[in-house]
Parts: C-alpha cells; sequence; structure tokens
C-alpha cells in the first residue's frame, strides 16, 4: 500500500525559505497528523488573545536571545574543569566521577580513589549494610568524602575492576525502583541525592521492595546525601553516617603515596598544625600534591588561606555602612563599568534608606543572634576611596565591552580573585541579618527585572554563590519569584541556576528547581525550566535535561516553542564535544523511532528535527551541520537518518533548504567529501527508492535558486547524491541526475557564504 505522505508522488516543492529567513508560524509536520490536543486551543482566538499571543512570543524570543549571548560570551570556558572556588561558567568535565549519570569507568574510579582512607567505623559498618541489603545511604555534611566513599564501598563488594553506574540524583530512587531492568551484578550509585518530587515520593514500601530486588539480583546500591535525608522515614533504616578521616592521618597516608619530600622539623610541625585544623580530605590532599610538586612553602600557602584570612579580617573591623554597602553590592555585580556599579550601588543605598525609615522591625531574627546591625546614614561613595575601603580585596581592571563595546575598554572594579568573591558573600550572610539581606533582596528584584544583560550575568553569578549558603532563602525569595516573571527575571533565574552547576553538591540541587518548575506550576515556571536545561545543567544531566525538554515540547505551543529553542541551543553549545552531539542526535532519531506515524508525537518529533537541521552556530552564521559534518566523526549518519526523516513529511522544503545551505557552506572544503558521501549513504539507507528520487528531483531544482546556485556546492550535491549509484536500483528513478543548472562565473555564483 502506498504511504499518502510519499514525496515521490507530489509532483511540486514548496517554495524554499531563503537563507537565514526567520521561520514562521509551523504547520503540522507529519502529513496525516492527529488533531491537536485540548490543551492547544483549536478555536479562533479573539484579537486581544493574539495580541497577547505575540507579545509573549516577542518575549520569549528576546530571552532566548539574551541566552544565546551570554553562551557565546562565555563559549571559551565550556570546556574547562569544575572548579569549587569560582571556575568560570561553562560546560566542563566534572572534577568528580559520577556526577554525571552514566558509567563510571574502573580507571576513574582508581584515580578518584588513590588516597582514600577507610574511616571507622562508620566504613564497616556501611558496608555490612550494603552486603546485607543491597543499599546503604551515606549522610553527612559536604565535603567529608561521601562520594569517595561510595565508590570505595562498591568496589569492595563487587572487585575493583567493575564498572559502576552513576544515576540521575532527581527522581532516580523512584525510576529504579519501579524498574524492571536492573541488571544482575551491577554497582549503582546515586551521588548527592535530592530527594523525590513530591507526586512521585518514594515510600518505605517501595524502597524495601528495591532492596530485596537488589539481593535478589545481586546488585548494589550507595547513596550519598546530606543530614536531613535520616529523617525520611523511607530511608531512615538504611542510613549510615559518614564521617572523614582524620586530617593528619589522611595527610601522612598521601605523602606515603606520593615521592618523599624532606621538611625541616619546624616546617613540618607549622605543616602538621595547619593540615589538622582542616575539615575537609580535598583541601588535605591538595596540599599534600603541593608539598610533593612544589615544596613546603606553597603547601603552607595552600593550608593558610590567605584570601580567607584578609576577608575575616576585613569584616572583624566591623566596616561602616558606606563601607559595607559598595562591598556587598560588588558581590553581585563584579566587573561591570564602574559607571554603572556605582549607579546600581546608589540604588543599594536609596534601598537601605527606604527600609530604614520604613521603620519596621525585622522579621524572624530572635534578640541576641550576635548578628552586625546596619542601622547608619550612607554616605557619598568616593572612587577614590577603595584603596581604604577594601584593601587587599578589591582591584581595579581595563576590560572590553561585549558587542559592540568589544574594541573599547573601561575600568570596572574586580575582587582580586574569585575566591574572594565567594568568601565576601559567606561573611554578609554569616554576620548580616534581615536589617541588611531583606533591602538586598529587594536590590537584586530590581537587577533582575531592569538590568542589562552583563548586570544580570553577575547578579546570577552572585546569587549561585549565595545559594552554598542560603539555599532555601535564594530558592524561596528570589527564583521562584523571577521564575514567574518577565523574560528578564527568568533569564536571571535560568542562569542563577545554570552557575550553581558550577558547584558539585548543588548541581543535583539546581536540577530538582528545575525538575519541580516543569510539571503544574504554570506557563512562566515552565518557559523558564526550558531556558535553564541549556548550558552546564543540560550538560551535566544529559538525558533528564533532553527527556524533559521532549516532555515540554508536548505542552502548549509557547512551552513547547521555548523547549524547542532550548534543544537547539544544546546542539549550538555541544559543538565542540563530539561525544555530546552524537549523544543529542542519537536521542532525536530514538525519539522519532518512537513515535507512531501520523501521530501528534511524530509531528512534533519532526518540528523539533528539522529546527537542529537548520540552526546555525553560536558565533557564525553558518550551519551547525556543516561544522558537525567537518569535525564530529560519525554526525554524518547520525544526520541522514534525520534529514532523511524530515524530508518525508511537510517539512521537506525546509529540509532541502537546510541541506543546500549545508552544501554551499562546504563546498571549497575538499577535506569534508567523504563525510558528505557517508551523508549521502545514510540518506540513501534511510529511504525508499521512490523518495530517494524525489530527493534529487527536489534537490536539482533547489540549486537553482540564486543563493545556492554555486558550481562548487552542484559539485558537492552529485557527491551526495551519487554516493550509491554503483548499486542496481530497484526504481530507476532512485538515481535520477542532478537537473542542469546554469554554469555561473565564481564571481556571480549567488551570495558569498
Amino acid at each position: 500500500m502506498a504511504d499518502p505522505a510519499d514525496v515521490g508522488e507530489d509532483p511540486g516543492i514548496p517554495p524554499l525559505p531563503a537563507p537565514g529567513e526567520a521561520a514562521g508560524p509551523l504547520p503540522p509536520d507529519d502529513v496525516g497528523a492527529a488533531p491537536r490536543e485540548a490543551d492547544e486551543d483549536t478555536e479562533p482566538h479573539s484579537r486581544s488573545e493574539q495580541r497577547r499571543e505575540t507579545d509573549e512570543r516577542a518575549e520569549d524570543d528576546r530571552g532566548y536571545e539574551d541566552l544565546r549571548r551570554v553562551h557565546q560570551l562565555v563559549s571559551n570556558n565550556f570546556y574547562g574543569t569544575v572548579d569549587a572556588t569560582g571556575a568560570a561558567f561553562g560546560l566542563g568535565t566534572p572534577s568528580s566521577p559520577g556526577l554525571t549519570p552514566g558509567t563510571i569507568e574502573p580507571g576513574e574510579a582508581d584515580r578518584a580513589l588513590r588516597y582514600f582512607l577507610p574511616v571507622q567505623p562508620c566504613f564497616d559498618e556501611a558496608l555490612g549494610r550494603l552486603r546485607a541489603d543491597g543499599l546503604v545511604v551515606l549522610t553527612g555534611r559536604d565535603g567529608c568524602g561521601r562520594r569517595a566513599g561510595s565508590l570505595a564501598l562498591l568496589r569492595t563488594v563487587l572487585g575493583r575492576q567493575a564498572r559502576l553506574r552513576s544515576m540521575s540524583p532527581a527522581n532516580a530512587l523512584a525510576q529504579l525502583a519501579a524498574s524492571k531492568d536492573l541488571k544482575p551484578g551491577q554497582g549503582y550509585v546515586i551521588l548527592d541525592y535530592a530527594g523525590e518530587l513530591p507526586d512521585q515520593a518514594v515510600q518505605t514500601y517501595e524502597v524495601g521492595r528495591l532492596a530485596e530486588e537488589l539481593r535478589r539480583k545481586g546488585s548494589y546500591l550507595v547513596i550519598t546525601a546530606g543530614d536531613t535525608t535520616r529523617r525520611r522515614l523511607a530511608l531512615r533504616d538504611h542510613c549510615v553516617p559518614w564521617q572523614a578521616p582524620d586530617p593528619v592521618e589522611l595527610f601522612a597516608h598521601c605523602r606515603e603515596e606520593l615521592p618523599a619530600t624532606g621538611l625541616d622539623p619546624g616546617t613540618e610541625r607549622e605543616l602538621l598544625e595547619r593540615v589538622g585544623e582542616q575539615p575537609r580530605p580535598a583541601d588535605v590532599v591538595a596540599a599534600a600534591e603541593a608539598l610533593s610538586r612544589e615544596g613546603a612553602e606553597k603547601a603552607l600557602e595552600t593550608l593558610r588561606d590567605r584570601h580567607r584570612e584578609l576577608v575575616q579580617e576585613h569584616f572583624r573591623k566591623q566596616p561602616s555602612a558606606d563601607d559595607l554597602l559598595p562591598l556587598a553590592a560588588l558581590a553581585f555585580l563584579e566587573g561591570v563599568p564602574e559607571r554603572t556599579f556605582e549607579k546600581e550601588c546608589a540604588a543599594l543605598a536609596a534601598q537601605v534608606r527606604n527600609f530604614e525609615q520604613s521603620g519596621e522591625t525585622p522579621v524572624g531574627e530572635p534578640d541576641g543572634t550576635g548578628r552586625t546591625s546596619l542601622r547608619t546614614a550612607v554616605a557619598e561613595q568616593s572612587r577614590a576611596r577603595w584603596k581604604q575601603r577594601a584593601a587587599g580585596l578589591v582591584t581595579t581592571e581595563h576590560r572590553p565591552g561585549p558587542g559592540r563595546d568589544a574594541g573599547r575598554s573601561e575600568r570596572r572594579l574586580v575582587f582580586v580573585s574569585p575566591r574572594v568573591r565567594e568568601l565576601v558573600i559567606a561573611e554578609l550572610h554569616d554576620l548580616y541579618g534581615y536589617e541588611l539581606w531583606y533591602p538586598l533582596r529587594q536590590w537584586l528584584g530590581e537587577l533582575a527585572l531592569r538590568g542589562e544583560l552583563d548586570t544580570r550575568t553577575e547578579v546570577a553569578r552572585g546569587v549561585a554563590l549565595l545559594a552554598r549558603y542560603a539555599l532555601v532563602e535564594v530558592d524561596e525569595n528570589l527564583l521562584k519569584v523571577w521564575a514567574d516573571g518577565i523574560t528578564s527575571q527568568r533569564v536571571t533565574a535560568a542562569l542563577t541556576l545554570q552557575f550553581m552547576c558550577e558547584v558539585e553538591h548543588l548541581a543535583p540541587q539546581a536540577l530538582t528547581i528545575v525538575l519541580s518548575w516543569t510539571d503544574n506550576s504554570g506557563p512562566g515556571r515552565a518557559v523558564t525550566a526550558a531556558m535553564a536545561l541549556t548550558g552546564r545543567l543540560g550538560s551535566l544531566y544529559r538525558l533528564e535535561a533532553l527527556n524533559q525538554l521532549w516532555f515540554l515540547t508536548l505542552r502548549g505551543e509557547r512551552i513547547a516553542f521555548s523547549a524547542r529553542r532550548s534543544l537547539v541551543l544544546l546542539l549550538q553549545t555541544a559543538e565542540q564535544s563530539p561525544e555530546r552531539v552524537r549523544f543529542l542526535l542519537r536521542w532525536v532519531r530514538t525519539v522519532i523511532t518512537n513515535t507512531a506515524p501520523g501521530s501528534r508525537e511524530r509531528s512534533i518529533a519532526l518540528r523539533t528535527a528539522v529546527q537542529l537541521l537548520e540552526t546555525t552556530r553560536l558565533e557564525a552564521p553558518e550551519p551547525v551541520t556543516a561544522a558537525l559534518l567537518r569535525t564530529v566523526p560519525d554526525s554524518a549518519r547520525h544526520l541522514g537518518s534525520l534529514w532523511a526523516d524530515v524530508l518525508h513529511s511537510t517539512n521537506r522544503s525546509r529540509a532541502v533548504g537546510a541541506l543546500c545551505r549545508t552544501l554551499v557552506q562546504l563546498r571549497d572544503d575538499p577535506s569534508v567529501t567523504g563525510a558528505v558521501r557517508e551523508l549521502g549513504e545514510a540518506m540513501r539507507n534511510a529511504m525508499t527508492e521512490r523518495r530517494w528520487a524525489a530527493l534529487c528531483h527536489h534537490l536539482s531544482i533547489a540549486l537553482r535558486h540564486p543563493d545556492y546556485a554555486i558550481p562548487g556546492a552542484h559539485r558537492l550535491a552529485q557527491v551526495l547524491l551519487g554516493s550509491l549509484r554503483g548499486r542496481p536500483p530497484a526504481d530507476p528513478r532512485a538515481t535520477a541526475p542532478l537537473a542542469p543548472t546554469p554554469s555561473f562565473p565564481s564571481a556571480q555564483g549567488g551570495r558569498s557564504k
């Protein structure tokens, strides 16, 4: 029976969009697609409703353009290492194995456990529970070594060569409890477990059933979580409080594993005194490695934490309001132009004055808390005072601005180290109460509402640093409000959640917050969630992000539009990471395969695929597909499959246009001939003879367009379509040559790409 959507039976081709032309409202994408569901209103809209939807779409467009600009500005940092002391925003490889869900190879675990020192009795207690129940939960403060302990426990019971499986910290327990795919003899780990969403809460019965299934299959699960997990009834009986090893013992153990370094008695005594003050095993290991590589002085410098001492000394002097407020403002506006900073600093001073004049009584601050009071007038700011105001903490730099101002530098106030910014926020949180933080929150809200993009980006960085010490406050008083606000607020909330992922123990919390916004939280928060799932959050939790965005594409058109834009951004930012590109393309192929022909889901999947094929690079107006064919091995196979699917739909004209633009972009690069041939083979293998003949016909017509009628592109199209001419076709039209196109001199061959 003939397929009603067979392009070979369609004699015409819809007009091709001009290169770079913005796509308008999309028609149904799959011929014979099912009607839209009730949540997408099919009745005629009133003019006011149409105007509102147009305004919302324009507003969301501005939001995604802001996100795109931020990604462009930080693209050079996308592949750095996570640095909990203030790394640049990016999509780097996590520093700890298992942070990204997936397989933990034995070599990764070896590196993580090189200096591991079992702590008794908690290690033996946890090992006993794991062997008996197949499940144990390691609880304790952040940085106490729970992650290393989880890997050590699993390798003790499964052997050093075991390939462990890390799972998402949000809802993974519920999914695993309900899964029928629990593999025998497998070690699972859930790092920094963030809890289940309310509608998927894991009850005691399910946890018991999971433990029984683990025992039956000889598999094991270790969960790491904060101390509050011990109060959850479902997990209470499986918790073991985890303790950090004695720092001096750990230091001695590390020195045994490292090349020997001689120390005089005085230096060794000072070094051990400093080591004994360290609560985090990671800091002790860093000092031991510094001693081995660079000597005692470098190790002491690592342990002294000069920046912490400077910041604490500054606040011990109890700075006056006219010194305190600029420092507090800088913690959230580091690096903006000085003139912008002065204006916003004056706005903060006005917020404080208004709060003081209101006579409002601080809320939730019991008497005698020991926090510093802020009840003084704010003096006029002076640039000359910074040398006395924050000596040793703040400096000035001349930096060029983004975009049109990239060629002009401007003076900007910055901290002497990213760590100083974090420490200042920590001291502000520890020392000052409602009198400072209420007006400060109001001021941050104003900046998120009306600030320029670079200002809001710095606000997001600062709020992400504050979340290290006041996560609940940040979530309830800032993020939830911004997520329901206008575009500028939503973008600020999305950036904050992405910056939170620079700290490993906050990344699961950021994911949990986003997931809570994706369902039954209103369209505003759903759009914000889609925005937040780009960038580092989408890089860390790839499958979770893609599945949530797919779920959002099935919602109303505004939310679906945002989800598709987020998927495009994920592809654009993944360009330099072949593994991420292949993962995303495989995922899209799987989604299309798993949807029924003619269904609404198939229509949505094809609509998403064509947007990915049409998209351009972040930093250049060239197709992403062209860049992938040049640089990402095996991308041709995945792209060919997607093109074959989209060409067999009413998105055909857009797909042909995207293919033409790709060929034009690659026309002068002989190194891609093999990739283009592979692309053609992948498309040919996924298409019937009739569809292949139709593609030859439509592509030959499209290449007559002045923008595409370039000899180099025509030759590359012959490579694409002629790649399988050696095979006998079932249909003689399958190898129809390209229709002849006029020959153009190189100077007249259409617009240069």
